[in-house]
């Protein structure tokens, strides 16, 4: 099973997903290089994760019928902030941090 290496590292994106049904989901990201993340949601909870920008997020359910898949979302539209604005904070911050030790 192949690793995530420090670029695809760098390269993840902060995502979120809030439950908004009144049943528990089960939430699957699954991407590139064998990114693969799964985590049971409840009702109204926010989950809170990095991936890499190529995964598809599925969202499953469980009922009297089986396993459903409920919907499929590109990570892209779970950013809870853009990549730019967090590289911004970094640059930010090293500025900060180097002035203060001057």
């Amino acid at each position: 099973m192949g690793c995530l290496d420090e670029d695809s590292i760098l390269a993840l994106l902060s995502c979120g997903y809030r439950n908004t049904s009144d049943r528990m989901v089960i939430v699957r990201c699954c991407g590139p290089e064998e990114f693969f993340l799964e985590r049971v949601v409840f009702p109204f909870e926010l989950l809170s994760f990095r991936a890499p920008a190529g995964c598809e997020v599925e969202i499953w359910t469980h009922d009297l019928g089986g396993p459903t898949l409920v919907e499929v979302i590109d990570a892209r539209d779970l950013l809870v902030e853009s990549p730019l604005a967090e590289s911004q904070e970094g640059t930010a911050a090293s500025a900060i941090a180097g002035s203060l030790l001057n």
